[in-house]
């Protein structure tokens, strides 16, 4: 079994309109102890339990096709029947679901004690594609006081339980509400003042009364919420044409809350008014009210959404797993047959390299979270895309972002709350997707392509975000309505087009020019084509260089997907500087021509196939070439990560985070580290190919940090040349102990077996093969603590120490606690003098020179304590101007250096499957064996062809879809709704309480209907008697008025005094 815990901590986000467990307080409630009041202890913490264990004996088969129950009963039994073992048992677990009665591309099998053998067997079947285990997943929230308070609070650490690894990031998919768990409320915070957006509804903060007031309100679509079902009778709904339960309990009822919250975001009628009222609710339960799934309801439910012609589906779930083959592929199926669908990035923000699945794939909208004040919310997962690493680079996302964080929605039974999370944010784009699809009159133009297309198209860009945490901005209803109502299909791209120079909304190619020799420069362009499910490019993209621009001074290269499916592709746009700007300074542009083609459906007039041709513009900033001092080459070809493999953390202390699934990219988990190299006049590249395939000579320094892939022996051969040579190397190792990684094993749910980690934090039997030629090794050492060096404070975290060191080297040394002892016996030892850094100038002529040091964590964003970054720079100083740093030559710390010969060094896993995630082992009778090694990547340079005309020099502005005039849709004159802000008295709620019965829009009983109608007519009767008024004035006759005479006195006084009459 696996066991997790998320420790969320509410801070500003405290509960409300969830009431917590009897002890639980909120605020600095008096009945605290009083070390959790009045400082920033005062925290409660939100814990989440989650458990996930396979089912024994229960297998998925997955088949190549839909059969009828009678058709995989037979190829299952034939299968079973050729295997070896004739007294196998098994039966096929009925499931009684409304999906029963069609046909399926999988079965749920129940086999007693199978054999690897048997279920070999059963793959080996023409008709049957994949054989997984049952999964069953538990999860429950309660409330309790926060042990891990924030700074600067530092209470002592309780002794950790290491026999089992907790996690907030579970393997498996969860509800993507705050604190990953079901639902996560918001609400009044008493100790503090804070700005709080007053609004209406999020429904018409976004303007989806406009849209209701021309009679738009979601009818004739279906969309379906997959969650913790709805009650029948709840006041808020006017329209659900089905419930479905797909759990084992026998109830159709939410009893959780979660799903008829989401439920209401889309289609409550009253009070907390959802987007499409008027739409057919099609509610899916899928969890139960203990919070239990399995993976085989989610793929009976969405085979029978597929059945029922779903129009748009809300996914409130997600996890780290983009290679969870069962789930991925029936999304894939989803989205090919039209269903929108709609997720949630995640809540593992603000970390980079955090986006969840599906919300990550290119054929689902993924929606990212924003407050009422337009800041991206703290909660929200950033991008990239890790799916593409190491070769290539990973592709915008989040899609969308909108209102997720104090949003209000439907209750359990009746009345409003209000909560947050990403999983907030899906229902309310879920919503608007609904109310938008209603507005088509031609409902064939509608597909999850067009859809997206309209909505990032229409998105506000937010000011100062990049785009890895808005995507393409924020969501704008009225705008995507009128995109959408004068849309023709079409092909676009994600991002619209490249522009190397705007800041910060393009970070991070904009933080670093381009420049003759460097890597290529890597583009991942989503390709999305409105014109049908499949498509095709037709020929090859064109470059073509602006002249006036100096567009010839880069060369680009495109690869792309052969075939788009469903509805996207990628293309993958490599830019380098050509040798004659090798010294040359300025602006270059230019822009890629694809062309995309689908085939026409058979009734379509055109015939044939449908064609779309799109331009993406390129802009990039060139600088001359830097000196080697200034460039960093970072390593990312030896790091690995989850998926697919078990990677751990770098620090063993976040038990709740084990999985190291970041990426380890300069652009995501060492975003930080990458800034302050660039804030430092360092230009850092990436290699994503084997050592063998760089010119060493263009670099001071080759930087790894967290390696855990083996290396070729070409590879061990041509560092050691390269340093003879001059390049300097800096490696940041970790933890590697083989007791310590047979201690956090945990069941493997795929093989049924006890799952190890196949390396340590780093691979340091890997990294000493590499490093050994120069006398230097990590040992297997496992340690902890705070120190002080060069009068920086530091934190040593689940790192190793130097084994062996030149003798005419540098070695620091300090005292740490012995972490591994304290993990195999729970014992607590202080060890003194571990060395930990070292430096070494090689003895070659014109040679490199060598740091180490045995922690990454310190540079890592994960779960960095105290930063480095001197340390780091400091390093740097050594390796690229041989300039040694006194505080460490002369440091109090510094120790003879550790000869080691006599201790062994750390020895790989034995029976390890490294071999199957390694792009350099493969499988081999007895031991793993290193593969060939593969030919370095080659780019074919696209043959430019030239334009003689001047580009646009507002990328952003000048983008749009074609055949998109947005003044040609006509709106009501309405005046666009602004929240105010003000802050909430002391004791005030955070919940905006707003009386039900009457409020604005269409569906909001019989007075909300009549108001129009009585206004209209006032305005006719005054109109009216103004227009009467006014004729009766004009009609009647002239009278001409009568000259009176003055009196003789008074014209005798105003001449006697000299003076004209002034009457």
């Amino acid at each position: 079994m696996l066991r997790f815990s998320a420790l969320v901590f509410l801070g500003l986000l405290a509960a409300a309109g969830t009431e917590p467990e009897p002890g639980a307080r909120l605020g600095s409630d008096p009945t605290l102890p009083p070390s959790a009041t009045g400082s920033n202890c005062s925290q409660l913490t939100l814990k989440l339990e989650f458990s996930s264990e396979v089912v024994e004996d229960e297998y998925i088969v997955a088949f190549t096709g839909y059969f009828s129950a009678k058709a995989r009963s037979l190829y299952i039994s034939r299968a079973l029947r050729s295997a070896a073992d004739a007294h196998l048992e098994w039966h096929i677990v009925p499931r009684e679901n409304p999906a029963s009665d069609f046909p399926s591309d999988f079965e749920l099998v129940h086999i007693l004690r199978a054999s690897p053998g048997s279920l070999l067997t059963l793959e080996e079947h023409p008709y049957i594609k994949r054989v997984t285990p049952q999964r069953k997943v538990f999860r429950t929230l309660k409330y309790v006081p926060s042990p891990e308070p924030t700074a600067p609070c530092n209470p002592a650490p309780e002794t950790p339980k290491w026999q089992s690894w907790q996690s907030s990031r579970p393997f498996r998919r969860t509800s993507l509400s705050l604190g990953s768990g079901f639902w996560h409320a918001t609400g009044r915070h008493s100790s503090r003042r804070l700005l709080r957006a007053i609004p209406r509804h999020v429904a018409q903060i976004l303007q989806a009364d406009v849209l209701w007031q021309m009679g738009h309100t979601g009818s004739g679509v279906k969309v379906a919420v997959f969650d913790t079902g709805l009650s029948e009778k709840h006041p808020h709904f006017k329209n659900v044409k089905e419930r479905t339960n797909w759990t084992n309990e026998k109830t159709l009822d939410d009893g959780l809350g979660h799903g008829t919250f989401v439920a209401g975001v889309i289609a409550s009628m009253r009070e907390c008014q959802g987007f499409a009222p008027d739409s057919e609710l099609h509610i899916f339960r899928v969890f139960t009210n203990n919070q239990v799934s399995y993976t085989s309801w989610f793929l009976d439910a969405f085979n029978y959404a597929i059945l029922k012609k779903i129009d748009v589906l809300n996914l409130s779930i997600g996890g780290p797993d983009f290679m969870d083959h069962p789930f991925v592929d029936k999304v894939w199926e989803l989205t090919a047959n039209k269903v929108i669908m709609v997720s949630a990035i995640g809540n593992d923000g603000p970390l980079y390299g955090t986006l969840n699945n599906p919300a990550d794939q290119m054929d689902v909208i993924g929606v990212g979270g924003i407050d009422f004040e337009d800041n991206i919310a703290r909660f929200s997962s950033r991008g990239m895309t890790t799916w593409e690493l190491p070769g290539g680079y990973g592709r915008v996302k989040p899609d969308i972002v909108t209102y997720g964080s104090g949003v209000r929605g439907s209750g359990l039974k009746e009345g409003c709350r209000s909560l947050s999370g990403t999983s907030v944010a899906s229902p309310v784009v879920a919503g608007a997707v609904t109310l938008l699809a209603s507005t088509v009159l031609n409902r064939e133009l509608v597909n999850p392509a067009s859809m997206k297309q309209a909505l990032i198209a229409s998105a506000r860009r937010l000011p100062g975000v990049n785009m890895f945490e808005q995507g393409h901005g924020k969501l704008d209803l009225i705008r995507a309505y009128q995109i959408l109502n004068s849309y023709r299909p079409q092909a676009s791209l994600s991002p619209s087009y490249i522009d190397l120079t705007e800041c910060p909304y393009m970070w991070p190619y904009c933080s670093q020019p381009i420049y003759y020799g460097g890597m290529p420069t890597i583009v991942n362009v989503t390709i999305l084509n409105g014109m049908g499910v499949t498509g095709r490019i037709v020929d090859k993209p064109v470059w073509q260089p602006y002249l006036p621009q100096n567009g010839d001074h880069i060369d680009v290269a495109v690869s792309y997907s052969p075939v788009l499916w469903p509805w996207a592709g990628y293309l993958a746009v490599s830019i380098s500087v050509a040798k004659k700007a090798a010294s040359w300074e300025g602006v270059a542009q230019g822009h890629v021509m694809v062309t995309v083609a689908s085939p026409a459906d058979n009734d379509s007039e055109v015939g044939g196939e449908l064609t779309s041709t799109v331009k993406l513009p390129i802009k990039v900033k060139i600088v001359p070439t830097p000196p080697r001092s200034k460039r960093v080459l970072w390593d990312q070809y030896h790091n690995l990560r989850y998926p697919p493999g078990y990677f751990p953390r770098d620090n063993l202390r976040m038990k709740n985070d084990p999985l190291d699934w970041n990426g380890d990219h300069i652009h995501t988990n060492f975003r930080d580290m990458y800034q302050h190299l660039r804030s430092m006049g360092y230009f850092v590249e990436v290699l994503g190919a084997p050592i063998t395939c760089f010119d060493a000579s263009q670099y001071g320094t080759l930087l790894m940090v967290d390696s855990e892939e083996e290396y070729f022996p070409e590879e061990i051969t041509k560092l050691r040349r390269d340093i003879d040579n001059g390049l300097s190397l800096i490696v940041f190792s970790d933890w590697y102990n083989t007791s310590v990684m047979r201690k956090v094993k945990f069941y493997d749910e795929n093989t049924r077996q006890w799952w190890m980690p196949d390396t340590g934090g780093a691979n340091v039997p890997a990294l000493n093969d590499l490093i050994s030629v120069w006398g230097m090794a990590f040992s297997d050492g496992l340690y902890e603590g705070d120190f002080t060096l060069a009068d920086h404070d530091m934190y040593y975290a689940s790192g190793c120490s130097i084994a062996r060191f030149p003798e005419d080297g540098i070695v620091i040394a300090k005292n740490l606690k012995d972490q591994g002892l304290e993990v195999l016996k729970q014992e607590t030892a202080v060890v003194e003098g571990v060395p930990i850094l070292g430096l070494y100038q090689t003895p070659s002529d014109g040679g490199g020179r060598i740091a180490l040091y045995g922690d990454s964590n310190c540079i890592d964003d994960s779960h960095r304590q105290k930063d480095c970054f001197w340390l780091l720079d400091a390093l740097l100083q050594y390796t690229s101007y041989s300039m040694t740093p006194p505080s460490l030559s002369h440091s109090h710390s510094r120790v003879a250096p550790p000869a080691g010969a006599d201790s062994p060094l750390p020895q790989r896993l034995e029976g390890n499957h490294l071999y199957r995630y390694s792009k350099v082992l493969e499988a081999h009778l007895g031991d793993p064996k290193p593969r060939p090694l593969p030919a370095c990547p080659h780019l074919s340079w696209a043959k430019p062809q030239p334009l003689n005309e001047t580009a646009p020099s507002n990328l952003w502005k000048h983008q749009k879809l074609l055949s998109v005039d947005l003044d040609k849709v006509a709106l009501p004159n309405v005046k666009p709704y602004r929240p105010q802000v003000r802050p909430l008295s002391p004791g005030e709620s955070g919940a905006w309480d707003i009386p039900g019965g009457i409020m604005p829009g269409r569906y909001n009983q019989e007075v909300g209907q009549t108001i129009p109608v009585f206004a209209f007519l006032g305005a006719m009767v005054v109109l009216s008697f103004f227009v009467v008024q006014l004729t009766k004035a004009k009609s009647k006759p002239k009278r001409r008025k009568p000259r009176i005479k003055r009196p003789t006195y008074l014209q005798q006084q105003t001449a006697a005094a000299g003076k004209n009459p002034t009457v």
